[in-house]
């Protein structure tokens, strides 16, 4: 083999070698990143690990909202129709949130037991609900589910 040759041949596999690497770093980051959405009976079905963030979705339980009188803290459960997951949430409510609507929670699930959300999202109008939501409300056999 020729030095050119094997200058070459050292070059290109530098170059593959650095490909792979930029891939699997890439692949990592945004497995690590990527917020899975899950409904109130895949959270009791499945051991949650706590501090997994995760999107939970589902209706807010009518009777469930306590608001903290002297704060913005807020407690409500969330339910698909088969399984339910208390929510905690210190912030601002969307103005559409209330009790029967559907809501998607960002945030991870706390050794206590409980949902801490970090951001709640409320359907924007009468007629829309996540896709997510949608299907989570129907393989539960929940009634509202259609949209």
């Amino acid at each position: 083999m020729t030095p050119t040759r094997k200058r070459r041949l050292i070059g290109v596999l530098v170059i593959v070698i650095g490909v792979g690497a930029a891939a699997v770093v890439a692949t990592k980051a945004l497995n690590e990143n990527m917020l899975y959405f899950w409904s109130p009976t895949d959270v009791q079905e499945q051991a949650m690990t706590p501090g997994k963030r995760i999107r939970l979705g589902g209706l807010v339980a009518p009777g469930t909202v306590k608001r903290a009188p002297d704060s913005l803290a807020v407690a409500f459960t969330v339910t698909d129709g088969a399984a339910s997951v208390e929510v905690h949430f210190d912030g601002i409510l969307p103005d559409l949130f209330r009790e029967g609507q559907g809501v998607i929670a960002i945030g991870e699930m706390m050794p206590a037991g409980h949902f801490q959300a970090a951001e709640v999202l409320a359907k924007h109008d009468e007629n829309y609900m996540p896709p997510e939501v949608a299907d989570a409300l129907e393989k539960a056999g929940h009634v509202e589910a259609e949209q």
